[in-house]
């Protein structure tokens, strides 16, 4: 990756620099297809093995970098370095800039060579990891985290692109079932690894809060390596026919809009009003879900009275449970209810409201609280693999299916980041001090209440079910 970078750099043409760049990160031009079906069907089978594993491994591993900060809260916190209200507004810039870029880079994956696009995303999002190890500074950091955002939102538009040009219609809910299990790889090793690190490791190593931003970096660099080097273009630039005519597979509204302009058929998904209420639903699903992430592991420290460790190790129970959920949510959908999400939708719904009621207002104990966990964790990453992208790419045509996942993507971080800043403020505006003799001074222990903070999250989760219900008569196009 580097000796690419460096010979793009290398003209001192400014215009040829950035025209090189283009270049570099575009789609190659269609080739002859090769009349050998025998080769075609080798290079599918080899490409479609290592596609899924690729995407599904590297998004999960870019997901580190994205979830760091959600570990070192409490120790920042801790440390006097930011104020809750500070932590905050840093946790919500990178879910804004995570919109933004989802958006943006959702129709620029169209276009793209997805495995250098990806790439160069996950690498600058350590860049920024590496920077936020280093800063102490709420505005730098705010600043830094935005920017991770943004790069981070390369992954999730390029991934469904891959998917879309490689898997066909019949079997797309099973092969983004398994693309989905990423966020739950990603989270555990967050919450588990990362936890661990700045929990126990420092006793032996001498290792601080910095760690959790580093370390994730350095994974990130691994991961945008594999990309580079093993994610393969669309397969028209390979001299392989569309998945479509290898399959026999077509839509009925591919077909319709094959002869438009990418361009074109991507303005046109912001025309289909049942995108735009599944934007609202998968918005509403994003608040609980980023609400948990956030600041599940700080309510578990603070009210249940869990160290840093064992909070994170029950998040990671909801995480791990997570790949199970989507696993069984593509499946049921496809095998079950003939590619019909709506039905699924309800039954996953379900399976994540009620055990979220129960975390909240349940019997205070361990084991059903692990229980819950898992519960909820299995029915929120079933309903978020079709609220967040799987149910636009069935309504949208596939050559714009990095648009379709960019316009579901930026309503479900905006959604996310106003949580993250309005949970922030709603736990600060409910801190009590305790002041206790120290000597010449007051030792102060701070208190925070979470009741109203709880019915914000819950009630988002309410919201979503009854927006993606109203989407029941809605299926893929055939």
């Amino acid at each position: 990756m580097i000796s690419a970078l460096q010979r793009i750099f290398s003209s001192p043409d400014r215009r040829s620099v950035f025209s090189r760049i283009i270049g570099f990160f575009s789609t190659g031009k269609e080739q002859p297809i090769t009349a050998d079906s025998d080769y075609i069907t080798e290079q599918f089978n080899y490409h479609r093995r290592n596609v899924v594993v690729l995407i599904t491994l590297c998004y999960g591993l870019g997901y580190v970098c994205r979830l760091a900060f959600n570990v070192v809260k409490k120790p920042l916190m801790d440390a006097g370095v930011f104020t809750p209200e500070e932590v905050g507004i840093i946790g919500a810039t990178l879910l804004y800039g995570y919109a933004l870029g989802k958006f943006t880079n959702g129709f620029l994956a169209d276009h793209a060579h997805v495995g250098r696009f990806f790439a160069g995303g996950l690498f600058l999002s350590a860049m920024a990891n590496m920077g936020m190890g280093f800063s102490e500074l709420a505005w730098v950091s705010a600043l830094l985290w935005g920017i991770n955002g943004w790069f981070q939102g390369f992954g999730a538009p390029s991934s469904v692109v891959s998917l879309s040009s490689w898997y066909s219609n019949s079997e797309r809910g099973r092969y983004y079932g398994i693309w989905s299990t990423a966020h739950s790889i990603g989270e555990g090793l967050t919450y588990l690894g990362v936890a661990w690190l700045i929990a126990e490791a420092p006793k032996g190593l001498g290792l601080d809060w910095q760690w959790g931003f580093w370390t994730p970096a350095l994974i990130c660099i691994f991961g945008a390596y594999l990309l580079w080097r093993y994610l393969p273009d669309k397969p028209r630039a390979l001299g392989l026919p569309t998945i479509a005519d290898w399959k026999g597979d077509h839509g009925k509204i591919d077909k319709e809009h094959q002869d438009e302009s990418v361009w074109k058929t991507q303005l046109r998904v912001l025309t289909i009003p049942s995108i735009w209420i599944l934007a609202l639903a998968s918005s509403s699903m994003y608040v609980t879900r980023y609400a948990i992430n956030s600041w599940g592991n700080v309510y578990l420290q603070e009210i249940r009275g869990f160290d840093l460790f064992d909070a994170n190790l029950f998040i990671f129970f909801n995480t791990a449970a997570g790949i199970l959920g989507c696993l069984a949510f593509g499946l049921v959908s496809d095998k079950f209810f003939k590619a019909r999400r709506p039905p699924a939708n309800l039954i996953f719904g379900f399976c994540e409201i009620v055990p979220l009621l129960v975390i909240f207002y349940g019997p205070q104990n361990n084991v059903v609280l692990a229980i819950a966990m898992i519960v909820y964790g299995f029915g929120l990453s079933g309903i978020l693999a079709s609220l967040g992208g799987l149910f636009a790419i069935d309504i949208a045509p596939k050559k714009v299916a990095g648009a379709a996942m960019g316009f579901i993507g930026i309503f479900s971080y905006i959604g996310a980041g106003a949580q993250d800043y309005i949970s922030g403020k709603m736990i600060y505006d409910s801190e009590i001090i305790f002041a206790f003799p120290h000597g010449e001074q007051n030792f102060n222990i701070f208190f925070y209440n979470y009741d109203k903070p709880i019915i914000f999250w819950v009630g988002a989760s309410v919201v979503s079910i009854l927006l993606a219900s109203s989407l029941w008569k809605v299926k893929a196009a055939d």
